[in-house]
């Protein structure tokens, strides 16, 4: 079976993936401030050919990967995610995280002020917090200050899309406020022959319906497999 690695999204851990069947998958931590560095870093690291997956900023990783060193990626999925450049308040954003995090506030406090964004009101469950809130706790400051620079070295990765040749699912939550399925529409339309599926959940989909959500990814997995 082709090796599975997961890029988490920024102030997550692996355990975004928890319950979705990918237990024997490789989880890097995103931790490097510049795109470019950050993608030789896991090229560095991983296997020789690898099926590849990401949410949110692990998925704009993810792209920038596959564009980087096509023949390494064997499969592309891209979940809750944004291949254009950066806006000007997304930008403020991180700026005022950073600023926050050099005061001393935390990554847990960062990420509570954000769960309306993270999780759709029906997934609003003390479980589903609680989880959320550890990853925050659990990526720590000094790697959410690396991922927020992260973000801030992104380009508009849109127009190289049609480059990617990799067999490519493109899954959205309908209910995503801050990668709204109109995102992913314009990914899938971008790849050649891309895959798209829309899902009932927010931003933090398979923490939201990992049933669900497994068992798209898996048979999509099993398909090339195969």
């Amino acid at each position: 079976m082709t090796p599975l690695v997961l890029l988490s999204g920024m102030n997550c851990t692996a355990d975004l993936w928890t319950g979705c069947g990918f237990d024997d998958a490789v989880t890097p931590v995103l931790d490097v401030p510049a795109m470019d560095a950050q993608v030789e870093r896991l090229l560095e690291s991983l296997p020789d050919r690898f099926l590849l997956g990401g949410l949110s900023l692990g998925a704009i990783v993810a792209m920038a990967m596959i564009l980087r060193a096509p023949e390494r990626v064997a499969g592309l999925f891209l979940v809750s995610t944004n291949a254009k450049a950066p806006t000007a308040a997304q930008r403020a954003g991180w700026d005022d995280w950073l600023r926050q995090l050099d005061a001393g506030v935390s990554p847990v406090d960062l990420q509570g002020g954000l769960l309306p964004m993270l999780l759709s009101a029906s997934a609003v469950r003390p479980d589903l917090v609680a989880r959320t809130l550890a990853m925050g706790e659990e990526t720590g400051a000094e790697v959410l200050h690396m991922q927020l620079r992260l973000q801030g070295t992104r380009v508009d990765l849109l127009p190289q899309l049609p480059a990617v040749t990799a067999p490519t699912l493109v899954v959205s939550g309908a209910q995503d406020a801050i990668c709204p399925p109109s995102f992913h529409t314009e990914i899938a339309d971008a790849i050649p022959g891309a895959e798209l599926v829309t899902l009932d959940g927010g931003h933090l989909l398979p923490l939201e319906q990992p049933e669900a959500f497994g068992e798209v990814v898996g048979a999509w997995r099993s398909r090339l497999d195969r």
